[in-house]
């Protein structure tokens, strides 16, 4: 009697949890469904009242004035040059950083842990003109350079990666690797890697959409206006005195929209299946 109870019990919540969920993910996903819709319709549609819920049939006409007024394709491609670069050293320096910081003991080792959480603290604005001076004196301004180098390692991903490993990487598995001969990289690589996939993923996902939303830092360090990443092209495409194209400023943003859809999908995917694995073993 208490377990068929229970179970009427359980099913009204179930029920009721099932349909947040539902409400959570239509809320979620609107905000895409509108940018579709409004990319297909002309600006004056747009401000329609009531307004348009269904596609439009201006697409094509939206894409096409999309591409006689900004570089599309040459800023995704600076874009994806500069978010696929540091997300690639961020992945590579920020685990290195962070095994050593995990796994290993040396002298001063909590006091750079103390600095780099202090630079953690630093707001990037507060850094962008010694950066800026620094860059100009190098001679990168005005290069994709300047956009990846300054970001190919940072705090927060050497902090998310530590802590990871010292919950993921036993120190038994640690002590078995040095008894088999193993050196700094060789644990790094064989032991330390295919264990934190998982929190690799989610970094690479983290770091490769910041990059790729990135619009202050681009919009100071490349003084070309030709030769912009994708969301420095983008705000040229907002005139003035009410002018701006709406149609076809949201057009713009939903082909944004897509690499990072392709990467959030693939790491993703990796995420969830190592997790499965390790739920497994």
């Amino acid at each position: 009697m208490k377990g068929t109870k229970a179970m009427k019990g359980a099913r009204p919540r179930g029920l009721v949890l099932h349909l947040s969920l539902i409400v959570g993910v239509v809320l979620s996903l609107f905000p895409f469904y509108w940018t579709v819709v409004m990319s297909t319709h002309t600006t004056s549609e747009i401000f329609q009242f009531p307004p348009k819920l269904l596609p439009g049939s201006h697409f094509d006409e939206n894409v096409s004035a999309l591409l006689d007024n900004v570089d599309f394709f040459g800023s995704m491609l600076n874009s994806l040059i500069v978010a696929g670069s540091v997300t690639f050293l961020v992945l590579v320096f920020d685990s290195l950083a962070a095994f050593v910081f995990a796994k290993f003991h040396f002298p001063g080792r909590r006091a750079l842990f103390v600095i780099m959480m202090a630079i953690f603290m630093v707001p990037a604005q507060l850094q962008a003109i010694p950066q800026f001076v620094i860059m100009a004196r190098i001679g990168w301004i005005g290069s994709l350079t300047a956009l990846v180098v300054p970001a190919a390692a940072n705090a927060f991903g050497i902090f998310w990666m530590r802590q990871y490993m010292k919950g993921a990487i036993h120190d038994e598995l640690m002590d078995a690797s040095r008894l088999d001969g193993c050196g700094f990289l060789r644990q790094y690589w064989h032991v330390a890697l295919p264990v934190v996939r998982p929190g690799l993923a989610f970094l690479g996902i983290f770091t490769f959409m910041g990059q790729w939303n990135d619009y202050a830092w681009p919009l100071i360090a490349l003084v070309n206006p030709d030769h912009v990443t994708l969301q420095v092209a983008l705000s040229q495409l907002n005139g003035v005195h009410g002018t701006t194209d709406y149609g076809m400023v949201m057009t713009g943003a939903l082909l944004a929209l897509i690499p990072l859809l392709i990467v959030f999908a693939i790491g993703a995917r990796q995420m969830i299946a190592d997790l499965a694995k390790g739920a497994i073993r």
